[in-house]
């Protein structure tokens, strides 16, 4: 048996508190919102700093401002609602549905790719994707160890091959110029 935890994906981060009583604002982080939050649904909570995974019960929610209102079990009052500010809500990677779409990905599959240019140099790994209300974004970490945000758009990235562990970059000019 391994000692390694298992992966885990990301599902929505809290973002602050909302209210006295304990309810918490969620940045939802996926597609399946109405299956993941469901009242009694048992998710992973990762606090900022801190090693290993409690567990969240959702208790109640509701939509708010595009993102989601949510009670949790044991969660009540605002203080203990703020001790939860800028956690991670996370699901077992094994849990997820697989995608229909060949160009959508799981971040976990894109974490790690080797970077690729045209011309075949390396221009570093992805470290991590970056949502955002515009699209999402690639961090890669390049050779000499600056980190570049791509926008992950097929313009860009024309490629991905999951098998071979790479995606190429066809990056505008000066993107990985300006990490010097």
């Amino acid at each position: 048996m391994s000692d390694q935890e298992p992966v885990t994906l990301v599902v929505g981060r809290i973002v602050k508190p909302h209210g006295v009583q304990g309810e918490l604002v969620v940045e939802v982080r996926t597609d399946s919102p109405e299956l993941r939050f469901a009242p009694g649904s048992v998710l992973g909570l990762r606090r900022r700093g801190a090693r290993g995974s409690e567990s969240f019960t959702v208790a109640a929610v509701r939509p708010h401002a595009g993102r989601l209102l949510v009670f949790a079990e044991g969660v009540r009052g605002r203080e203990a609602a703020e001790e939860l500010r800028g956690a991670v809500l996370t699901v077992p990677a094994d849990e997820l549905e697989p995608t229909d779409d060949p160009d959508e990905f799981h971040d976990h599959q894109l974490e790690g790719l080797r970077v690729v240019l045209p011309d075949g140099a390396d221009a570093g790994v992805v470290t991590d994707v970056v949502h955002t209300p515009a699209g999402e974004l690639l961090a890669v970490r390049t050779p000499e160890r600056h980190e570049v945000l791509v926008p992950f758009v097929t313009e860009i990235v024309p490629e991905v091959d999951l098998e071979g562990g790479r995606l190429l970059v066809d990056p505008p000019e000066g993107l990985f110029d300006s990490q010097q």
